[in-house]
């Protein structure tokens, strides 16, 4: 099933003009009772609302090229805010909503944005930056505003807005939103993605396996590509009902699914892990899931999670600023990250450029098939830009081999290795093997330098979230049981929750700063311990 390449707004006009009078997204969120509550908009309505917030934002002199925040979890909201921003020719920076303190002063001075539309929540966090941000002209609050008098409503702001009259599509090279890249080791990039970027991604329906009859669903946060632009821009391209969670949960995810019909969702990071450590439920295979499309479904876990919950896997691989790999279900190795769809080119480079051989690992590099590469603008760092691109080739910063069938493979991200005693640790196997333990809520494996380590080894650290059951003291010897004993963690990080990025990507740094802190519970093959900071200090 294939799309034509469409901005935003000219997939909402098209829905329009066929008459789909059915809710083309549904926004779900379910509420401290456990009672579902829903949202749902037609393209009428997207249109409608877009075009009354746009005449907000040139009501509150916002001009073409202005950049406004997007700070919220998702909200209808937020895609209104999205088909208005195309309309006004302005640029939306969406900012996960969990953003605090300095970081998210960064973020809204660096990206110069003039004003921002947000929930509630968010008030606290940004009102105690206010002083420090003063371009920050307006603020609009998609709830009841309670004790916030210092704003405005956004249901006030459209309601005395003078609606635009005609509208049409942006150019495809203009900019579209701001989207910031994870800032794991510093201060987030921010990609200046034109609306060909989002028109571009939307229109891989066929290539993604999609079909007439197909459900979307996703609880990734909006304020992320994947959800953003794969599944949100593939619904309303294909004119596919989308389902959208206000937040991810595992615990009620197949009972979302099957409630709404969806036939096909996505997973990012560790996510996968994480639904597989939940018990089993009444849902796991109650549902109309044809495939997940995976990004990082663990090669140990990939068969028991297809025969658990009776779905193929789809892993993929990619990143916001390009790069494109594909592995249908029953297509390629279990393992593999795919092969580049017609028109591109994959290539793993070595440190100097050069083509590496099967099996050797190197940096996974994209290019088009006539040489060329799509460039990719992060605002205000020239430098960065150039490097991402350099030398003809799409530089995705992740390390990665092929093998003799031409098949990729993920190995890690680069400086992200975890080696210990000459070995590499296979921190999914390891993740696998403990989330099939009782008790086990959540798992994250990573590695970290100390002083005892020779240069370029760590130790092996599994962050656990506890449940019902859980023995810390059985951990070790079942991995040790499952993957011998050169593949167990040094020790185990008992914490409350796995800290994650908006793409549920675990945070290695956070990790270590609660070791650092004492802010969890330490455990190593002989029990219960602490981290010694005079001694162990982390160095990475």
């Amino acid at each position: 099933m294939s799309a034509p390449v469409r901005p935003l707004l000219r997939m909402v006009l098209d829905g329009v003009a066929s008459n789909m009078s059915a809710p083309i997204v549904t926004f779900v969120d379910i509420d401290p009772e456990g009672t579902f509550v829903e949202e749902a908009r037609t393209y009428a309505d997207l249109l409608l609302a877009g075009r009354e917030l746009a005449g907000a934002l040139r009501g509150a002199g916002m001009v073409e090229g202005d950049a406004f925040a997007l700070i919220m979890r998702n909200h209808p909201e937020f895609l209104e805010a999205m088909v208005a921003s195309e309309i006004a020719g302005t640029v939306f920076v969406p900012i996960d909503p969990r953003t605090r303190g300095d970081k998210l002063a960064y973020m809204l001075r660096f990206s110069r944005c003039r004003g921002a539309i947000v929930s509630r929540d968010v008030l606290p966090h940004l009102n105690a930056l206010r002083e420090g941000l003063p371009d920050l002209a307006w603020v609009w609050v998609i709830d009841d505003l309670g004790s916030n008098q210092d704003h405005h409503a956004l249901a006030d702001v459209r309601a005395a807005a003078k609606p635009v009259g005609e509208v049409a599509p942006r150019p495809a090279d203009k900019p579209m939103q701001m989207l910031f890249t994870s800032g794991t080791t510093g201060d987030p990039k921010a990609i200046l993605a034109p609306h060909a970027r989002f028109a571009a991604v939307a229109s891989l329906g066929a290539v993604i396996g999609l079909k007439p009859n197909d459900i979307l669903y996703t609880g990734l946060s909006l304020t992320h590509a994947n959800a953003q632009l794969i599944t949100l821009g593939n619904g309303l391209s294909l004119q596919l009902p989308v389902i959208i969670s206000r937040q991810f949960t595992k615990s009620r995810l197949w009972e979302i699914l099957a409630r709404y019909g969806c036939t096909t969702f996505n997973l990012l990071g560790g996510m996968a892990t994480a639904i597989f450590a939940e018990p089993d439920g009444p849902f796991d295979r109650a549902h109309k899931v044809r495939f997940v499309l995976s990004a990082g479904m663990p090669a140990s876990m990939w068969r028991a999670f297809e025969d658990r919950f009776g779905v193929g896997i789809f892993e993929f691989f990619g990143a916001a600023e390009g790069g494109l790999s594909l592995n249908p279900p029953g297509t390629g190795p279990v393992g593999s990250i795919g092969k580049p769809p017609g028109g591109g080119i994959c290539e793993i480079l070595g440190s100097d450029g050069t083509v590496l051989p099967a099996l050797e690992p190197g940096e996974i590099c994209f290019r088009n098939e006539d040489g060329s590469v799509a460039p990719v603008t992060y605002f205000g760092n020239p430098e960065a830009s150039a490097a991402k691109t350099r030398n003809g080739w799409f530089h995705t910063g992740d390390i990665g081999w092929k093998d003799e069938n031409g098949w990729l493979f993920f190995s890690h991200r680069d400086g992200h290795s975890i080696r210990r005693n000459g070995d590499f640790i296979d921190g999914r196997a390891i993740e696998t093997a403990i989330a099939a333990m009782p008790g086990v809520a959540d798992t994250y494996v990573y590695g970290l330098s100390t002083p005892r380590n020779t240069p370029g080894e760590k130790e092996v650290i599994a962050a656990i979230v506890a449940g019902d059951g859980f023995d810390a003291a059985m951990v070790i010897p079942a991995c040790a049981a499952a993957l011998g004993s050169a593949n167990v963690p040094t020790y185990l990080q008992i914490v409350q929750a796995i800290p994650k990025t908006a793409s549920e990507k675990p945070q290695d740094r956070h990790l270590a700063a609660m070791l650092e802190e004492g802010n969890c519970h330490l455990f190593d093959r002989n029990g219960l311990t602490t981290w010694n900071t005079s001694e162990e200090r982390i160095t990475s």
